[in-house]
């Protein structure tokens, strides 16, 4: 089999995964559940995921909170990842580009682990959605409680669109376009943003 059928075989194999983990206001597939799925059968293949940080970018965010001032870095990395065939030692070379903002010690950790995840969820076009037609594993998931039951927020996703643009006009317009509960969301994020492009 060439790399890409190999590949190909994981795709087929996972039509989508039920979101287990609940954090905030928003819901997401943790990355233990999603390599569980996913490695045994690079195992079974002979497929390696090689990861590189191709470069590196941290910024200092403060903010207030009900405890008093916050202090985090924010972490943008741009990585590449390289499937290898350990049989034939074809490649496929990937360039993919996250963030993480955490406490000081933690924000590369949470943008190398964000990386990893969304990778290889987009990668393969798994559907993450319980809703999802196509999803047959979705009833695998805990059954959410009736006051979680609200619109999925993609904070990270959000996050990441903010975080983009160059100018207050930009942030605006991208701000504007969010439903009421995203902006209430992402509404210190965009503060600390606007204060930060108008310096």
């Amino acid at each position: 089999m060439s790399i890409y059928k190999k590949l190909l075989t994981i795709q087929q194999k996972i039509n989508g995964l039920g979101k287990d983990k609940a954090t905030y206001n928003y819901k997401y597939v943790t990355g233990d559940k999603l390599l569980g799925e996913i490695k045994p059968m690079m195992n079974d293949l002979g497929l390696l995921l090689k990861q590189e940080v191709l470069s590196i970018e941290n910024t200092r965010q403060d903010y207030d909170t009900k405890s008093g001032r916050k202090s985090e870095i924010l972490s943008k990395v741009m990585m590449q990842f390289t499937w290898i065939d350990a049989e034939t030692g074809e490649t496929d070379v990937n360039l993919f580009g996250a963030n993480g903002q955490n406490d000081w010690e933690k924000g590369l950790g949470s943008a190398l682990t964000y990386a990893e995840r969304y990778f290889l969820l987009k990668y393969f076009h798994i559907a993450t959605d319980e809703d999802d037609i196509d999803n047959d594993q979705r009833k695998t998931s805990a059954p959410v409680e009736a006051k979680q039951v609200q619109a999925t927020i993609d904070i990270p996703r959000l996050e990441t669109r903010l975080n983009a643009c160059n100018d207050v006009a930009e942030l605006g317009k991208v701000y504007k376009s969010f439903t009421p509960a995203e902006q209430k969301a992402v509404a210190t994020l965009t503060t600390e943003l606007k204060l930060k492009l108008t310096k």
